[in-house]
């Protein structure tokens, strides 16, 4: 049996606590997991390095390295809200048309319907985009002992929901040419081995937290313990 709610009922989880307005660009404390505009996030974090909610202290110097933009949440409020995307989209559009500027997003908007570019699905977006919407960490990738080369290229950048098993495979097919040898290579981060599941953001967030990026990370031969 399906229950109407009322919109105004779900409004103090789908609302800034800095703006009093509904949610744009969704971005997460990864501390303590509240949730901003990204905008009013950032300009808070300006001068306070504190959860503006709990008031948890995010990061002593570097708090905007552990905000995270939150996927999820944003494509809940855009389908809750009528309207809201579209209007929010047109805001945008207005704003760099007035100071001559080229509107980042364009290019995202060209890939949906033609007719309205605004109604592309979520799944349209994110296969599109490439997760290049998502937070991005950059990463220092070395070979741990003469076991495996040294990489041509040892930085990369990528969405910070990747995982270690996708490292694991990007690995595997650089050295290998064979995603399925990923299984063979361990990754460690402060001589620790990194679960296959973790993302990199958990890694920053645990295992780098008070360091300097980019995350220094190294791969190995797999040691069975």
């Amino acid at each position: 049996m399906e229950k109407k709610i009322k919109l105004k009922t779900l409004n103090p989880h789908i609302t800034c606590k800095l703006c009093k307005g509904y949610l744009v660009d969704a971005t997460t404390v990864t501390e303590c997991l509240h949730t901003f505009c990204k905008s009013c996030l950032v300009k808070h974090l300006e001068d306070n390095n504190t959860c503006p909610t709990c008031e948890i202290v995010i990061h002593q110097s570097h708090p905007l390295q552990y905000i995270s933009y939150d996927r999820t949440m944003q494509d809940i409020v855009f389908k809750l809200v009528p309207n809201l995307q579209s209007n929010e989209i047109k805001r945008e559009k207005d704003f760099y048309r007035r100071r001559g500027l080229p509107y980042p997003k364009g290019n995202l908007l060209a890939l949906g319907d033609k007719d309205s570019p605004l109604q592309a699905s979520s799944s349209r977006e994110e296969d599109t985009d490439s997760h290049r919407l998502d937070e991005q960490v950059n990463i220092l990738l070395e070979s741990q002992n003469n076991g495996l080369k040294q990489m041509r290229r040892k930085f990369i950048r990528c969405s910070a929901q990747a995982t270690v098993t996708h490292l694991k495979k990007f690995i595997a097919k650089k050295l290998f040419n064979n995603l399925e040898k990923y299984r063979e290579v361990d990754i460690l981060c402060n001589e620790e081995i990194l679960g296959k599941d973790h993302t990199l953001k958990f890694v920053c967030v645990t295992r780098w937290r008070f360091q300097e990026p980019p995350l220094r990370l190294y791969y190995r031969p797999r040691v069975d313990l």
